[in-house]
């Protein structure tokens, strides 16, 4: 069941006040596809070329996992519509000619259905739902099919493909609405607590945007594509970057030394630089897309994630964000471990459940902790933890290569657990190690550099003012270095991108 707000204006809405009773009378039929196995995307549109206000958002439910819903609206766009649209999901290959198939037979078509509120290219309330989905049930006194259409498309399709049904008698909405007022019918209105209760979901998404700029269109037709946005996992976001440049109207009290300019290369590797927020959604998109892509190839991906505070921030973003990743797909692997209990606060894998994992399904096989703990004590060489985590990678792991890892770097320079001048830099034959840190918890368990550089895809992510000394040092430092491990990071085969925010970059 949807629960919609509706905004009314002079649009007729007798459409969208058909959706439950559509539902229920289609029952039968609609029970087996109504949910996330079956649909793609809801679509809910107010498009306006006079006043209106607009948001888009994405929306789930336990019912509807990793469906995006979503509400869409504007003003000076380039028509006057409205529509709830549900897209169904397509899994058919058709090896024939479609155009020599009928509309009601052929599953390689567009699925859907359409509760069309009015005004665009159709000008008049409807339902619309694709032949080859199924020939809905209408209460004949109030709706009627339409047998002859228009020479128009809907969203590219022709109108002999749907059957449409319009209602007998078009009412306008203040029509209804004001007897319905009249006529105390509670029903037909949002009740206060309802209304309150929308707050939890308005309030984080008004705060989450209060930073971010508006974007500027022209608009009319002149929009083109500048408006287009995509969704990704729970991210909506424009499709083109913003081509509005903004210059000060006192460019005579500026100097050249108010501007601070971005490399594209850091270290002779790739550079990603932002404000810290939109760093980690960089970051978090990026991630996403190796993941995407590691299934698509290989059918799984074998992430290995460092500890400390540094991706912390990148967890929770997943979690909150990133429903799309495949993460019944994905291995958990960890960079390094400190010899302490799972359950110690300074666990690196504690840190990693409590902030992702345990907002997830993800399966247990596929959730690598490094064996620290065995036989009632912690990092005991003789136990061997180092080479059965070795021996679990080589198992699992394609020739020992992590499709991503994520690196951190300490004020040291150090990165996993490998620091400064350690021996450890240079066992080159060991996929683990046992390392000693200058801290406490001084014992460790790390992946060693050889590991590391053999992965695909590398990303190392320094956040925080307190880091640019450190990451001008690294600039500065031309060669690998024992006295700063970071610089001795440099996959044989893979890529490398540096993932540092303005403070952190620029003090």
């Amino acid at each position: 069941m949807f629960l919609f707000t509706i905004f009314f204006s002079k649009l007729w809405f007798q459409a969208i006040a058909h959706i439950l009773p559509f539902r229920h009378d289609n029952q039968h039929s609609l029970d087996p596809i109504w949910n996330q196995h079956h649909v793609e995307r809801v679509e809910i549109v107010m498009k306006e070329t006079l006043d209106s206000k607009g948001i888009a958002m994405f929306l789930d439910s336990p019912q509807w996992d990793n469906v995006p819903f979503i509400l869409t609206a504007g003003k000076a766009l380039d028509e006057r519509v409205g529509y709830t649209r549900i897209l169904f999901k397509n899994k058919a290959f058709c090896l024939q000619n479609e155009s020599t198939r009928k509309a009601g037979f052929s599953q390689c078509r567009q699925r859907q259905i359409i509760f069309y509120v009015g005004h665009g290219d159709l000008n008049f309330p409807a339902i619309l739902v694709s032949k080859n989905l199924f020939k809905p049930v209408i209460d004949a006194s109030s709706w009627k099919q339409v047998t002859e259409f228009p020479d128009v498309q809907m969203f590219g399709i022709p109108l002999s493909d749907y059957y449409i049904y319009t209602p007998v008698m078009q009412k306008d909405a203040y029509a209804v609405l004001i007897p319905q007022i009249f006529q105390a019918k509670r029903d037909s209105f949002i009740n206060t607590e309802d209304l309150l209760a929308s707050w939890k979901v308005w309030t984080p998404l008004l705060k989450e945007h209060s930073k971010v700029s508006p974007r500027l269109y022209p608009g009319g037709a002149q929009n083109g594509d500048i408006l287009d946005f995509t969704v990704e996992g729970r991210v909506v976001s424009f499709s083109r970057s913003d081509p509005v440049q903004i210059i000060s109207e006192s460019p005579s009290l500026q100097t050249a030394s108010d501007y601070k300019a971005i490399a594209s290369t850091f270290r002779g590797n790739t550079l990603v630089s932002a404000g810290t927020e939109d760093l980690i959604i960089k970051l978090a998109s990026h991630l996403q897309q190796k993941a995407q892509d590691a299934v698509q190839e290989r059918g799984n991906f074998h992430l290995a994630v460092s500890g400390g505070s540094s991706p912390i921030d990148l967890f929770r973003r997943l979690a909150m964000h990133h429903y799309m990743f495949p993460w019944k797909r994905t291995h958990f692997w960890m960079v390094d471990e400190r010899c302490v209990p799972f359950d110690d606060p300074k666990s690196n894998f504690r840190s990693l459940h409590d902030n992702l994992l345990k907002y997830f399904r993800i399966p247990y096989v596929n959730i690598h902790p490094m064996p620290v703990r065995m036989n009632q004590r912690l990092c005991v060489e003789d136990d061997r933890g180092a080479d059965l985590y070795a021996n679990e990678i080589e198992m699992l792991v394609n020739r020992t290569s992590f499709d991503f890892v994520l690196l951190g770097v300490g004020a040291d320079g150090h990165t996993a657990s490998l620091f400064p001048n350690s021996q450890a830099l240079t066992h080159e034959g060991n996929l683990v190690l046992f390392t000693e840190s200058p801290v406490k918890p001084h014992q460790r368990m790390t992946l060693s550099l050889s590991a590391i550089n053999k992965a695909r895809h590398v990303a190392v992510l320094i956040t925080g003012k307190i880091k640019h000394p450190l990451v001008a040092r690294i600039s500065k430092e031309v060669k690998k270095s024992e006295k700063l491990p970071i610089t001795m990071v440099q996959p044989s085969g893979g890529e490398l991108i540096w993932f540092i925010d303005h403070d952190a970059l620029f003090g």
